[in-house]
């Protein structure tokens, strides 16, 4: 009888494993396609800029560059509105990332704390402008009242306080032990030195996920310099990226770019926008492993209620 146990349970075992390992072949066979899916439109990307634009246009080209050239990068790179656009890019998105996790951690850590005076009015305006907005007519008013209108400061200026890093951060601080920061204010630190030695050195997760998620949304915007910069030397990479894109080869005749690309002979249009889409992709990819760890965590902030 036991033998017959036995049997039966090491019978169940095997048909267990057998299930387990057709269920993961599926899961990775569904996790192979999802993941082919995902990343081919960029390596496509990657291999019409390597390719030779003329050559391109025969079709046929899926996995590897057929005429193998770097003239599209060339010809990106000696194009002086690409590179101005690029540093503009650079300069903002760096710029207005670090202003906003300072005034975003700033402000999130004042409303998290317990004896803040009217600290529920602060949250609920926070809340308020999160859903509701007075549109874009107005905000473009605000902004000329302001005199923000065609200057480097409409890049940064609205984008130092985001009310949903600011709710975030709230429910971050708020977790912090109430009494690590008393008995540094009973040795006498100012707010300013609780916040700088103590908050944001344990605080790495949140502020990495608000810097990731500040610098995509600050090197991706492009609705920003197209609503509100008239000057063409503020212009960023990603709005001159689409209106290239949105441009057919007979509108861009009379361009630098597009003399330069007929004086190439090599280039395309389409293969100087991939070039362009690869060269805007790079600063992100680059920035991304490194955060990776904080971003992973950062993610689960709010997630588990104890």
């Amino acid at each position: 009888r036991e033998m017959d146990c036995s049997n039966r349970r090491t019978r169940h075992m095997k048909k267990k494993l057998t299930e387990d390992k057709i269920v993961d072949i599926v899961v990775y066979i569904l996790l192979t396609i999802v993941g082919i899916i995902t990343v081919y439109p960029f390596y496509y990307t990657i291999i019409c800029s390597l390719n030779d634009g003329m050559d391109l246009m025969k079709g046929g080209v899926y996995l590897f560059p057929r005429k193998f050239t770097l003239a599209n990068y060339q010809l990106f790179l000696s194009d002086a509105e690409w590179t101005h656009a690029f540093s503009v890019s650079v300069a903002k998105t760096i710029i207005g990332t670090l202003l906003c996790v300072a005034f975003t951690s700033m402000f999130s850590y004042a409303l998290s704390r317990k004896n803040l005076m009217f600290k529920n009015v602060y949250r609920f305006l926070v809340v308020f402008t999160m859903y509701f907005s007075g549109g874009l007519i107005p905000y473009y008013i605000l902004l000329k009242e302001l005199h923000l209108l065609n200057t480097f400061f409409v890049y940064i200026i609205p984008g130092m306080i985001n009310g949903f890093f600011v709710m975030t951060g709230i429910n971050f601080f708020s977790s912090i032990p109430e009494s690590i920061l008393e008995s540094a204010r009973m040795d006498g630190a100012s707010e300013l030195r609780v916040l700088s030695k103590i908050v944001l050195p344990v605080s790495k997760p949140f502020l990495a996920t608000l810097a990731l998620f500040s610098a995509v949304g600050q090197w991706n915007s492009w609705l920003d310099s197209a609503y509100y910069v008239r000057d063409n030397n503020l212009r960023t990479l990603s709005y001159k990226m689409m209106t290239t894109i949105n441009q057919t080869l007979a509108t861009t005749a009379n361009t630098d770019a597009a003399g330069q690309m007929s004086q190439a002979n090599t280039a395309t249009t389409f293969t100087v926008q991939a070039t362009a889409m690869v060269v805007s992709m790079l600063p992100i990819m680059c920035v991304y492993p490194f955060l990776q760890k904080y971003f992973v965590q950062g993610m689960m902030i709010g997630a588990v209620k104890e």
